[in-house]
């Protein structure tokens, strides 16, 4: 990039934060649900459009194009959360497993028997699978989110 063509881009950039900055907001906040959850997301969705505003074609608008950065930037982190949850899990289960304390009650041994079976079955399952999965039932999202 030429140091003509900077103050070009930020000007365009600019222009691009004011003109979509309230859209893209509340889009934040509806997909997080929470203030400060939107506003990290909708300031990482900016960082990632100005980093790929050269590769933006003008095939779909403006606001699609930040609307599927934001989707997808929100659906990582959420997949992100739910991995380092699952690992958190597993890192407590194997604890308590290695105590060698027994179950206090047939409930808990039911319970950690189940666990051993789900996450048997969430591994026998591509990434693809396992992610839609997670998404769906760990994470509650929609059928329609989790697919996006």
């Amino acid at each position: 990039m030429t140091s003509a063509a900077a103050p070009s881009t930020g000007v365009a950039f600019q222009e691009l934060v004011e003109t979509n900055k309230e859209r893209v907001y509340y889009l934040a906040l509806d997909l997080t649900g929470n203030h400060h959850d939107a506003e990290d997301l909708a300031q990482d969705v900016f960082i990632k459009a100005y980093r790929a505003m050269d590769s933006f074609r003008g095939d779909a608008k403006v606001f699609t194009w930040l609307y599927r950065i934001a989707v997808n930037t929100h659906l990582n982190r959420r997949r992100k959360k739910a991995v380092r949850n699952m690992q958190l899990q597993e890192d407590f289960d194997r604890q308590a497993d290695d105590s060698g304390a027994l179950p206090d009650t047939d409930e808990q041994a039911q319970r950690q028997q189940m666990q051993s079976h789900i996450r048997a079955s969430l591994d026998a399952l591509s990434p693809r699978e396992r992610s839609a999965f997670v998404l769906k039932h760990m994470n509650g999202l929609t059928i329609k989110d989790t697919a996006a």
